[in-house]
């Protein structure tokens, strides 16, 4: 987000977080100040007032525009970011919405309600498993399993914890569900059918909701690549721009209807079984990814400006975007070599010869001595997560 600001409007970010992200060390373009505790809602509220009243001061004439960047601090400022908007202007929604659709176990039953197609589900609690629920599955191996809140899952740590797991057994299953709740984790954890196919099935779209509660902008990217590290599966690594009129249909439709704002972001595979996009989860901001939409000439910094700061009217007309650059987080040799065989791949090779193609690190207008380092570190633990972790061209073990 720094980057799509800084590339629109040539300034520079403020961010606040509880702790330091690679990405952002050595940049010219973001000032991150590293606040403990600032993932717990009174050092946010605390932090941001002081910040915000002081700024304000010496500058009364600037619009201060706040974006959370992660699940945590969007659902701090659905839940208390009120006495934010003497000093923000920011986009939120209630916090009974915010847990319909952060937790995926009510988010799949808001998708039942609006006939959006979602994998077969089996949601069990605490409770569920110490009388053993998760033994009886409504749909064979391989099951997916993941936790219900995101956010909790973050502070839970175990033997084998993983972002996501896939499991060909009972055994597996049982395993891992008993260590996750004897560890800690108290919230529902969810089992799913499991889609079929790699990493080239997934599908990622964002679009940005004004405040207003009308969808402005909508983008669908088609993954070719994941990271396949166990804390990080389902991160995306590649996407190319992808078209689809019927989903996006659908879920404007969804979004307008329940009163939602900011960016939204949906992650969800295509199931060859059916024919269906199934939605896998909902993220309340941009995801980490979406440099790929303003790669693609959508800017989402300028459409957070225009609803937010200059107040621009919305004239009814929804850009369903289109593009022809392709997006990685890798290095092209990553690509080259991981990536399924298939004409998805083969076309973001052409993107790649043609020059049609961005990463969100690699900025020229922020590539200092030390920045340059740390990307080409970053790069480097890359392929040693690759070599490690990828065990079949199209697959992780």
């Amino acid at each position: 987000m720094a980057r799509a600001f800084h590339e629109a409007y040539g300034v520079k970010s403020t961010a606040f977080a509880h702790m330091q992200l690679s990405p952002t060390k050595f940049s010219r373009i973001i000032d991150v100040n590293i606040v403990k505790g600032f993932d717990r809602p009174e050092i946010f509220t605390r932090t941001l007032t002081e910040w915000g009243r002081s700024y304000k001061r010496e500058h009364p004439d600037t619009t201060l525009l706040l974006l959370p960047c992660g699940d945590v601090y969007a659902n701090l400022l659905d839940a208390d970011g009120g006495a934010l908007r003497q000093w923000f202007v920011f986009n939120a929604i209630d916090s009974g919405l915010n847990r319909r659709l952060s937790l995926k176990s009510e988010f799949y039953r808001l998708c039942d309600r609006y006939q959006l197609p979602h994998p077969r589900t089996k949601t069990v609690d605490k409770k569920g498993v110490e009388r053993g629920d998760y033994k009886d599955l409504p749909f064979d191996y391989p099951v997916a399993m993941k936790p219900a809140d995101s956010a909790e899952w973050l502070g839970i740590d175990f033997e084998g914890r993983k972002k996501a797991f896939i499991f060909d057994s009972p055994g597996q299953l049982e395993t891992m569900i008993r260590r996750a709740y004897a560890a800690g984790y108290r919230s529902e954890m969810v089992i799913q059918d499991f889609i079929p196919g790699d990493d080239s099935r997934m599908r990622v779209l964002n679009a940005y909701v004004d405040r207003n509660h009308k969808v402005r902008m909508m983008f669908l990217g088609h993954p070719l690549l994941e990271d396949p590290t166990p804390e990080a599966v389902g991160n995306y690594a590649a996407i190319i721009p992808d078209f689809n009129q019927g989903v996006f249909d659908r879920l404007k439709s969804f979004l307008e209807d329940i009163g939602y704002s900011g960016v939204a972001n949906f992650d969800m595979k295509y199931d060859e079984r059916d024919g269906e996009y199934k939605l896998f989860e909902i993220n309340l901001r941009q995801g980490r990814s979406s440099y790929f939409v303003t790669l693609n000439g959508c800017n989402l910094a300028r459409y957070f400006v225009n609803d937010l700061v200059d107040g621009t009217p919305f004239d009814g007309d929804t850009l369903y975007a289109r593009g022809d650059r392709l997006w990685m987080e890798i290095p092209v040799d990553i690509f080259r070599t991981y990536a399924a065989d298939n004409e998805d791949k083969r076309r973001g090779l052409a993107m790649i010869k043609s020059g049609r193609w961005g990463t969100t690190l690699a900025y020229r207008k922020d590539s200092g001595l030390l920045r340059r380092l740390m990307i080409r570190h970053m790069y480097s633990i890359y392929r040693e997560r690759y070599a490690r972790y990828f065990k079949d061209k199209g697959g992780m073990a």
